[in-house]
C-alpha cells in the first residue's frame, strides 16, 4: 500500500489515446476467418463489444488472414506498439502543451510481447526523448499493470517535484492471438483489442487542476494465480493466453475487500465516491464488480462504453474510461474517484484521487 501526503500528491496532466486506423465489428472478424463454429460466434458476437481495433495479417491464397509465427507476432508487438506509443505520446505533449524535452522519466507498460531493450528505450531514440530521461518497462502483468505502472510513475514524481513523468501503456493484442478453433483461445480472440493510452504525473507548484493520486492499494489473490496466464502452446508453437471461466467470480468476490483497503484511514466511505473508473475487463467481469461494490450503471458507464467500443485494451482500458469522465466535464472541485485494474496474479490494483 502507497499513500502520498495530500501536500506533496502528485497530480495528473492530460491523457491521450491512440489505435490503429482500422476498427473491425465482431461480425467482420467472424466473416474474414470463416468462423461457423456456433459457440464461438455466440461469444463473439454477445460480448457487449460492437468494434475493435485490429492489426489483422494480409489474408492468404485462400482469402483468411495469415496465421502468423511466433517471430512475426512479436516483429508486430515490436513496430505497431511504438507507432501507438508514439502518437499516444505525441498527442499527450500536444493536448498538455509540453515538449519532447519536459519529458524526465518515462514508464512502458505492456504485456503483449517481450524485447530487450524494451519500448522506454526504443521511444527515446525514436522520439528524440532527452538521454537522461529515467525509464522504467513493465512487462508481462497484464491488465492490472497500468496501476501497478502508475504506482511507480507517482512516485518518481513525488521524489522530483516540477519535473513531468509520462506513462504510457501499449498493448498490441493482435499480436498475441492464436487461431486453433478452441474456445480457450476464442474467450481471448473475441475480447481484447489494440491500443495504447499516455498520462502525465507532475508534483509541485506547476501542478495543474488535475486530481492528485492520494493512495494505492493491491489485493493479490494467490489462491487463483493460475486463472489468468499467458504461456507456451507447444501445440502451435506460440504463446497463447489462457483465462479461466471464473474470473469473473473470483475478482468480484475480492473487488469489496480490495477497495475497503484504499479507503481505510482515509475517512471516506464508497457512498463518498463520486467517480468509478473500472477495467474494462468483460461484460461479466464488469457486471461482478458492479454487484460486489454495489453500485450501479451510471458508476460504470464509462467502463461499459470503452468495453463497447474497443473492446478490452488490457493495460490501458482504464485510461481511456478516465478520458471519457474528462470529456464529460461532470467532475466539481473535491470529487473523489476510484481506479481499479484486475488481471494476472490474480490481482485487483486500486487507487484514489481527488480533485482540488
Amino acid at each position: 500500500m502507497t499513500t502520498l501526503a495530500p501536500a506533496t500528491a502528485p497530480g495528473l496532466v492530460g491523457v491521450a489515446t491512440a489505435n490503429p486506423p482500422t476498427a473491425y465489428t465482431q461480425q467482420d472478424v467472424l466473416d474474414l476467418y470463416r468462423i461457423e463454429d456456433e459457440r464461438i460466434r455466440s461469444l463473439f458476437l454477445n460480448g457487449h463489444i460492437d468494434q475493435r481495433y485490429l492489426h489483422i495479417p494480409e489474408p492468404g491464397p485462400d482469402g483468411v488472414p495469415v496465421m502468423e509465427s511466433q517471430g512475426e507476432l512479436l516483429a508486430k508487438h515490436r513496430t505497431d506498439g511504438i507507432e501507438l506509443a508514439s502518437r499516444a505520446l505525441t498527442s499527450f505533449l500536444k493536448e498538455s502543451g509540453a515538449d519532447l524535452s519536459d519529458v524526465r522519466y518515462l514508464c512502458c507498460v505492456t504485456s503483449t510481447g517481450a524485447m530487450t531493450p524494451g519500448f522506454s528505450a526504443r521511444l527515446v531514440k525514436e522520439l528524440g526523448l532527452r538521454v537522461d530521461c529515467g525509464r522504467l518497462d513493465v512487462v508481462g502483468m497484464g491488465c492490472n499493470a497500468g496501476l501497478n505502472g502508475l504506482t511507480a510513475t507517482a512516485s518518481w514524481a513525488a521524489a522530483h517535484p516540477g519535473k513531468l513523468a509520462v506513462m504510457i501503456c501499449v498493448e498490441v493484442c493482435s499480436a498475441a492471438y492464436v487461431f486453433d478453433g478452441s474456445m480457450r483461445t476464442a474467450v481471448v480472440n473475441g475480447l481484447f483489442g489494440d491500443g495504447a493510452a499516455a498520462v502525465g504525473v507532475l508534483a509541485g507548484a506547476e501542478q495543474t487542476a488535475g486530481p492528485r493520486v492520494l493512495k494505492f492499494a493491491s489485493r493479490i489473490i494467490p489462491e487463483a494465480v493460475e486463472a489468468m496466464r499467458y504461456d507456451w502452446d507447444d501445440a502451435q508453437g506460440k504463446f497463447s493466453f489462457f483465462i479461466d471461466r471464473d474470473v469473473p467470480y473470483v475478482v468480484g468476490a475480492h473487488a469489496e475487500e480490495a477497495v475497503n483497503t484504499l479507503l481505510d484511514g482515509t475517512g471516506l466511505r464508497r457512498s463518498d465516491i463520486a467517480h468509478w473508473i473500472v477495467h474494462s475487463g468483460g461484460k461479466k467481469v464488469i457486471d461482478a464488480v458492479k454487484v460486489n461494490l454495489g453500485l450501479e450503471g451510471h458508476d460504470l458507464r464509462h467502463t461499459v462504453s470503452v468495453l463497447r467500443d474497443y473492446g478490452n485494451l488490457s493495460s490501458g482500458s482504464f485510461l481511456f474510461s478516465y478520458q471519457r469522465l474528462l470529456r464529460e466535464e461532470s467532475v466539481r472541485p473535491g470529487d473523489h474517484a476510484v481506479l481499479m485494474t484486475m488481471g494476472p496474479g490474480s490481482q485487483i490494483e486500486t487507487a484514489l484521487l481527488r480533485w482540488p
